[in-house]
């Protein structure tokens, strides 16, 4: 299968990961197939995508019902979950261990439920990495303001980290310190710090869906900014990302074997079919990124992505759009807030629904005798 496209994409410095799970990729060596194939080095998992992993087909009837009666529904949920990603940062190991660490993670996610809880995330981070118990995984975190004061615990427990639900440059910000508080206290722990990662899960296309309808609102000239809001938002995001991880603070971590807090672009297929189909790979390219696509945008991509460095080019144009949107009368900071409120909102109802599901396929299983 022809992968040059996706390979010019990894030799970029920009790695793949896929933004799907399901047990069924992982035993009939789909999985495998696609970390050549697809130049894939890493995963991406939520409560939504396991929803849909759960409801479809029967690849979890047999550990559902040898499972004990005494677990609850997020127990069971946990049960199944945390052996898909034990199994995929197995599929994985090779690419951790073939660049020393610095590429081939699993991703699992915290409950959303515990998104303004401290210790409440910590308590079930550390649990999550303990089942698990493999170095290649990352505790996916909410990027809320009770998330980065987690991260911050938790990378000085030595825990690796994707902060998900980042809209704002501000929280970008915010977790990035958290990531160097955490590997500081560390040192002065006398603990390494060469083998710690994270990465910082920006969010894309949704930005573009939300000031788009804005703009469509105010209506005239206002609509010609459409589609453009997304990409320079994340564009900001990496300066702000080259700046936090550069100077003699950074420069001691690094010393001591530190790696950079990756930006890793996600929510990154193309939710308006005006705009092309890999708008969110193509324009944020660039060293030291991840974007995590589903399996439509890789194919895309292996079609017709065509690779630039675009990460960081054409910056006066990114803020002379911000500028122009906020003279517009639409408040980025609140298109932010509402975005992290409803990415946290819609993980908890597709947590729900996952729990009525597995409730349901349960009493199916019994019903059948099975």
């Amino acid at each position: 299968m022809d992968n040059h496209r996706l390979q010019a994409l990894h030799d970029a410095g920009q790695s793949i990961w896929l933004d799907y799970i399901d047990r069924t990729m992982l035993h009939n060596g789909d999985l495998e197939r696609r970390l050549s194939d697809d130049v894939l080095t890493g995963m991406t998992s939520n409560p939504t995508i396991f929803q849909k992993a759960l409801a479809e087909g029967t690849a979890y009837d047999d550990q559902l019902r040898a499972a004990p009666t005494s677990l609850d529904l997020k127990q069971l949920f946990e049960l199944v979950e945390t052996q898909d990603v034990r199994d995929a940062c197995d599929i994985f190991a090779d690419v951790y261990h073939s660049t020393k660490g610095a590429d081939g993670f699993v991703s699992i996610e915290v409950s959303p439920g515990v998104a303004d809880d401290v210790d409440a995330t910590v308590e079930e981070a550390h649990r999550l990495w303990k089942t698990v118990n493999r170095p290649n995984l990352l505790v996916k975190v909410p990027g809320t303001e009770e998330g980065a004061k987690a991260v911050r615990r938790l990378i000085t427990d030595g825990i690796n980290v994707n902060i998900t639900l980042l809209f704002a440059v501000k929280a970008h910000e915010r977790v990035i310190d958290a990531y160097i508080d955490g590997l500081e206290a560390r040192v002065a722990k006398g603990l390494p710090i060469d083998s710690i990662a994270s990465v910082a899960s920006f969010f894309v296309s949704r930005v573009d869906t939300e000031v788009d309808k804005r703009l469509e609102l105010i209506g005239g000239d206002a609509r010609k900014l459409e589609g453009k809001a997304a990409v320079a938002n994340a564009k900001m995001a990496y300066q702000l990302f080259l700046s936090k991880f550069a100077g003699p603070r950074w420069a001691a971590l690094k010393a001591k074997g530190a790696r950079v807090q990756r930006p890793l672009w996600a929510s990154t297929s193309t939710k308006n079919a005006a705009y092309r189909d890999v708008l969110y790979v193509e324009t944020l390219i660039g060293p030291d990124t991840v974007n995590t696509m589903p399996p439509k945008t890789i194919e895309d991509f292996r079609d017709h992505g065509i690779v630039a460095r675009t990460v960081d080019a054409n910056m006066d144009q990114a803020r002379a759009d911000l500028a122009d949107i906020a003279r517009a009368g639409v408040s980025l900071d609140d298109v932010t807030a509402t975005l992290l409120r409803e990415g946290i909102a819609s993980f908890e109802k597709s947590f729900v629904t996952l729990s009525a599901g597995i409730k349901t396929k349960i009493a199916q299983l019994h019903q059948n005798g099975n």
